[in-house]
C-alpha cells in the first residue's frame, strides 16, 4: 500500500517530538519549530489522524501515552485482572489498614476499626470457597444487594478470586427494577442485609434463577425458613465465611477478557441496561487514569458514593492498588461530615451536588459572620485566588489565619479532591482549590467506558472543562447536523463525544440493538454528549443530544446547564427547569433549603403557619427568584434562559419519590408528569402577566 512509508515517516517523525521534556511544564512536548506539521493542537492532548487515507486529523489522546493507548499499570504490566490487582496488594501491604467501620459501642458511635489487607485476603478466600461449597460455578452472576460495607468489598474480591460476575443491585432502584434485573442476569446467589431481606421474601416465586441467599450481618437462629419447594437456602454471611474456611478451594483466576461486572444503569427512561465490563476494562481504565498520581498505604478514602455506580467501583480498584486504606460511612448521609471528622481522609471523590452545599454553607457562614471576619475572609480570599492564578505559591498566613478552619470540615488532611457524574461550576472549583488546598480535579466517564474518559490535568489552572483523555482512550468528536454542531465551528470544533480504547464495555447484556446503537463498527463508543475542544487539548461538555428541547421562538434549551447555574443560590436545594416548544419561556421548580428559608422569613419579619404556606407565598416566591435572576446573570445567561416563574416546594427530589436516578440525576419525563399541575399553573400565571403588561 502506498500511504505505508509515509505513514511510517509520519509516525518516526511524531515520536520524536513526544519524547518528554525535562522540565515540568504543562505541556509534555519537547518545543520544536515544526512540531505544527504534526499537531493542531499541543498541551495535554496530541491530536492524530483517524485514518491516513481522509487525511482528517481529529482523533485525540492523552500527552502522556500518544502512540499506544494504556492498557496495564506501566510498573506492573503483570496485572491484567481485578483478582491479580488484589492478590498483589495483598501480598505488598498485608499489614496496612484496609477496611474501615466504626464501630458502636452501647449505642453510640465510636472510632474506625480496621481490617488489614491480609486480613481482607483472608475472607475472601473463604467466601469464594464457601460458594464453591453451596455448589455455586465459574460464571455465575452473583448479586449484590446492600450499601456499602465491608463484606461488598470482599464478596466483590472473591467473585474475581473465583471467576464468578458480580451485579450489583441497587438498593435504591425498587423492587421492579432488582426483580428485572435478577432474572435478566441470571443471578443464582444473592447478598443482602436484614432490610433488603424481607423485599426478596415478597417476591421469591418471581426470581426462579436465584438458589442461596446470604444475609450479611445476619444471626443464624433469626433466619427465617422458606418452604424447601422453593429451591431456595437462606444462609448467614459468617456461616458462609466458616464454611468456606473449613472448605478452603484453589482460586479459578479469570483472564483479562473475562466479564468482571454487568453493572446496570438506571437511565432516565425506561428498564435498567446491563453494561458488560471486563476485568481488562477495569485495569485499562484505573492504570490510564492514575499514570501520573501518587497515592500509597498512608492515604485513606471515605466510601459513601454508592457501590453499585462505576464511579465508586473504579476509585475502590485504585484504592486496592496502590493500598489506600478505605473507611465506610455510618449508611446514613445525614451523618456523613461527622464520618469525614473521625476519619480525616486524605482522599475526597464526590458530586457536585455536595460540594454546591459545602459552597453555599462556608458562604452562608462567613455572610452572617458579618463585620472582621467577612472583610479577613475576603482578603485571605482574593490573596490565595491571585497567587493560584499567577502560579505562585500563596502565603501559608492565610492557611493558618481563615482556611485551616475551613479545611477541617472535611477532616483537615485532604489532599486530592475530585468531583465527577455532573458538571461542576467552575468558581465552585476554584473555591474548593482555595479553602481546601492540594489537588482539586474534574473527570468525565460513564459506565460504558469503565467510568473515565477524561480528566484535568495537575497544574491546569483552567477551570470550566473536563480535562485530556484518559490515557486509555482516544477521543473525537461527531458532527451533529441536526443541532448544528460540526467539527468545522468557529473557534472550535464541535460535536457528539466519541470513545474508543481498552476502557469501552463489551456491550449491554442480552440486548444487541442498544449496543449496537452506542458502539459503532469502527468500535467507537458514541457518549451522547456534546462536547468541544479547548485551546490546549481540554474537552468542555456544552450539551447533550438527548435533553434538549425548543421553546416556542425556535431556541434551543440545555436544561442541566441553567439548572446547575440556579444550584448554587443559597435557597436553592434541588431545580427542575422545565420549557417545551409551546411556550415562549422557562419555568422551574424548586425544593427549597428550609433552613435558608426560614431565616429569610425570620429576618424579612414574616408570619406562617408551616413551610407549605411559606413556600407559597408570593415574597418568598419573589425573593427565590431574585436571587436565582443575580445568579444567572453572574453566569451570563441568555435572556431566554432565565427561568421566569418559580414553585417552591419542600419535599426534596429523590429515589424514593421516582424524580432521581441513582446517579442523582433528574428523571425529566417523570419529574414533567409529577410537576404537571404546577407547570401549567405557572403558564397560565405568566400569560396573564403578558395579558396584563400589553394592556397597559
Amino acid at each position: 500500500m502506498d500511504h505505508t512509508p509515509a505513514a511510517h515517516r509520519r509516525l518516526r517523525a511524531i515520536h520524536d517530538h513526544l519524547s518528554p521534556t525535562a522540565d515540568d511544564s504543562p505541556s509534555h512536548l519537547r518545543s520544536n519549530p515544526t512540531a505544527g506539521e504534526f499537531y493542531s493542537e499541543q498541551g495535554y492532548s496530541v491530536v492524530l489522524p483517524e485514518k491516513l487515507q481522509t487525511g482528517k486529523w481529529n482523533v485525540y489522546r492523552s500527552v502522556r501515552s500518544p502512540l499506544q493507548l494504556v492498557s496495564k499499570f506501566p510498573n506492573h504490566p503483570e496485572i491484567g485482572t481485578l483478582h491479580e490487582n488484589f492478590v498483589r496488594s495483598v501480598d505488598t501491604f498485608r499489614d496496612y489498614k484496609y477496611l474501615g467501620t466504626r464501630v458502636r459501642i452501647d449505642g453510640t458511635v465510636g472510632e474506625y476499626k480496621w481490617m488489614t489487607y491480609g486480613e481482607a485476603g483472608t475472607a475472601r478466600s473463604a467466601i469464594g470457597s464457601g460458594l464453591i461449597y453451596y455448589g455455586v460455578s465459574k460464571g455465575s452472576s452473583v448479586g449484590l444487594y446492600f450499601i456499602n460495607r465491608p463484606e461488598w468489598l470482599i464478596l466483590d474480591h472473591a467473585c474475581s478470586a473465583y471467576s464468578f460476575v458480580s451485579v450489583p443491585l441497587y438498593d435504591t432502584l425498587g423492587p421492579d427494577a432488582v426483580k428485572y434485573i435478577v432474572s435478566h442476569a441470571s443471578v443464582q446467589v444473592i447478598f443482602c442485609v436484614a432490610q433488603t431481606l424481607n423485599i426478596l421474601l415478597s417476591y421469591l416465586s418471581d426470581i426462579p434463577t436465584v438458589r442461596l441467599i446470604v444475609v450479611v450481618g445476619g444471626i443464624d437462629d433469626q433466619i427465617p425458613s422458606v418452604p424447601s419447594s422453593n429451591g431456595v437456602q437462606i444462609i448467614t454471611y459468617s456461616k458462609l465465611l466458616n464454611q468456606g474456611r473449613s472448605n478452603l478451594q484453589p482460586f479459578c483466576p479469570p483472564k483479562p477478557d473475562d466479564i468482571a461486572t454487568i453493572c446496570y444503569t438506571s437511565g432516565t427512561t425506561g428498564t435498567p441496561k446491563g453494561a458488560v465490563l471486563t476485568h481488562g476494562n477495569f485495569i485499562a481504565s484505573v492504570a490510564g487514569g492514575t499514570l501520573d498520581e501518587k497515592f500509597g498505604p498512608s492515604d485513606v478514602y471515605i466510601s459513601y458514593l454508592p457501590l453499585a455506580h462505576i464511579y465508586e467501583r473504579a476509585n475502590q480498584v485504585m484504592a486496592v492498588h496502590f493500598g489506600i486504606a478505605v473507611g465506610f460511612f455510618q449508611g446514613d448521609s445525614m451523618k456523613l461530615m461527622d464520618d469525614i471528622a473521625a476519619l480525616r481522609p486524605t482522599i475526597f471523590c464526590s458530586v457536585p451536588r455536595l460540594y454546591n452545599r459545602i459552597y453555599a454553607g462556608i458562604i452562608n457562614a462567613v455572610k452572617t459572620s458579618g463585620g472582621l471576619k467577612e472583610r479577613l475572609f475576603n482578603a485571605a480570599y482574593n490573596a490565595k485566588r491571585q497567587a493560584l492564578l499567577h502560579g505562585k505559591n500563596p502565603s501559608p498566613m492565610w492557611d493558618r489565619l481563615v482556611f485551616n478552619k475551613i479545611k477541617e470540615k472535611l477532616g483537615g488532611r485532604v489532599r486530592f479532591i475530585a468531583s465527577g457524574a455532573s458538571p461542576l461550576s467552575p468558581d465552585i472549583m476554584e473555591f474548593l482549590k482555595i479553602c481546601f488546598g492540594g489537588r482539586v480535579t474534574e473527570g468525565y466517564g460513564m459506565t460504558e467506558s469503565t467510568c473515565v474518559i477524561s480528566c484535568i490535568d495537575e497544574g491546569d489552572t483552567l477551570g470550566g472543562h473536563v480535562g485530556s483523555p484518559n490515557a486509555a482512550c482516544e477521543i473525537k468528536l461527531v458532527d451533529v447536523p441536526e443541532m448544528n454542531y460540526t467539527s468545522d465551528d468557529l473557534p472550535n470544533p464541535r460535536g457528539e463525544i466519541c470513545v474508543r480504547g481498552p476502557i469501552v464495555f463489551r456491550g449491554y447484556h442480552k440486548d444487541e440493538i442498544q449496543t449496537r446503537e452506542i458502539i459503532d463498527e469502527d468500535g467507537w463508543l458514541h457518549t451522547g454528549d456534546i462536547g468541544t475542544w479547548l485551546p490546549g487539548g481540554r474537552l468542555k461538555i456544552i450539551d447533550r443530544k438527548k435533553n434538549i428541547f425548543k421553546l416556542a421562538q425556535g431556541e434551543y434549551i440545555a436544561p442541566e446547564k441553567i439548572e446547575n447555574v440556579y444550584a448554587k443560590c443559597k435557597f436553592v436545594a434541588q431545580c427542575f427547569v422545565y420549557g417545551d416548544s409551546l411556550n415562549a419561556s422557562l419555568v422551574a421548580v424548586v425544593p427549597v433549603d428550609h433552613d435558608m428559608l426560614k431565616a429569610w422569613a425570620a429576618s424579612e419579619g414574616i408570619m406562617y403557619n408551616d413551610l407549605a404556606q411559606l413556600c407559597n407565598d408570593p415574597r418568598a416566591k419573589a425573593a427565590v427568584l431574585a436571587e436565582m435572576d443575580a445568579a444567572g446573570r453572574d453566569a451570563q445567561l441568555r435572556g431566554f434562559e432565565f427561568v421566569k416563574a418559580v414553585t417552591l416546594v419542600i419535599e426534596p427530589f429523590s429515589l424514593e419519590n421516582g424524580l432521581l436516578t441513582p446517579t442523582f440525576k433528574i428523571k425529566r419525563p417523570q419529574a414533567k408528569e409529577y410537576f404537571a399541575k404546577e407547570i401549567s399553573d405557572m403558564y397560565i400565571e405568566l400569560s396573564r402577566t403578558d395579558i396584563s403588561q400589553k394592556t397597559l
